[in-house]
C-alpha cells in the first residue's frame, strides 16, 4: 500500500514482543485512594478532634496571645499596679488631647 500524500509512511502494525533476556517491567502501583473518601488525620470517622488537635490548637492560641500582650508591651515581669499605671496614664493623655484639640476647634 502507498500513502496518500508524497512523504508519508503507512503506519505499521506492530506487537510487543518480551525477549527472554530483557527484564520484566514491575507492574504500575495501584492509584492512590481518593482523598475525599480519607478522613482528615486530626478528626476521627465520626467527626470529633483528637487529643492532640484539641491541644495544639489550644497552645496556639495561648502563645498568639503572649505575643500580643509582649508586643503592646504589656507583658513581661510588670506587676499589675504598673500595667494598671500605664492604662490610667494612657486616658489621661488621651483626655488632655481631645480637651487640646476642642480648644484648637473653638468649642470649649
Amino acid at each position: 500500500m502507498s500513502a496518500d500524500k508524497p512523504g508519508e509512511q503507512e503506519p505499521l502494525d506492530a506487537e510487543i514482543v518480551e525477549s527472554p533476556a530483557s527484564p520484566r517491567v514491575a507492574p504500575m502501583p495501584a492509584a492512590p485512594p481518593d482523598p475525599a473518601a480519607l478522613p482528615e488525620p486530626d478528626y476521627s470517622d465520626t467527626g470529633a478532634p483528637s487529643f492532640d488537635y484539641v491541644r495544639d490548637r489550644i497552645e496556639k492560641r495561648y502563645t498568639t496571645s503572649v505575643g500580643a500582650q509582649e508586643l503592646a508591651g504589656i507583658g513581661g515581669p510588670e506587676n499589675l499596679e504598673s500595667l494598671d499605671k500605664k492604662i490610667a496614664d494612657r486616658k489621661e493623655a488621651a483626655k488632655d488631647k481631645l480637651a487640646e484639640i476642642r480648644r484648637a476647634m473653638g468649642k470649649d
